[in-house]
């Protein structure tokens, strides 16, 4: 299976979950997982900026990586998996989780 098609399979699923989980608008918590570099976590934390986002960053053990936790306010599942997308496509090497 390609990777778009995962992708999209991805996004297929936890938007059904979204939905049905959750009671929207809601809070919701990004987690991202980026190489340890100060530019891409500043990326992550502009794609945020001036949207109310509570943002915490933790170094990994040996400090290779850094997590970076977001949340925010979301209006609905569609808004969530857009963000998701957005982020996926401008920060190089970020794991969604």
């Amino acid at each position: 299976m390609s990777p778009e098609k995962r992708s999209e399979e991805f996004y297929k699923k936890l938007r059904v979950q979204l939905y049905e989980t959750t009671t929207w608008p809601s809070i919701y918590l990004y987690k991202f997982i980026v190489p340890t570099d100060p530019k891409k976590i500043r990326q992550i934390e502009d794609l945020f900026d001036n949207l109310g986002a509570v943002i915490t960053t933790k170094a990994s053990g040996k400090g290779t990586y850094t997590s970076v936790s977001v949340n925010l306010q979301m209006k609905d599942p569609e808004a969530v998996i857009l963000k998701y997308q957005e982020v996926a496509s401008k920060v190089e090497g970020v794991i969604s989780l």
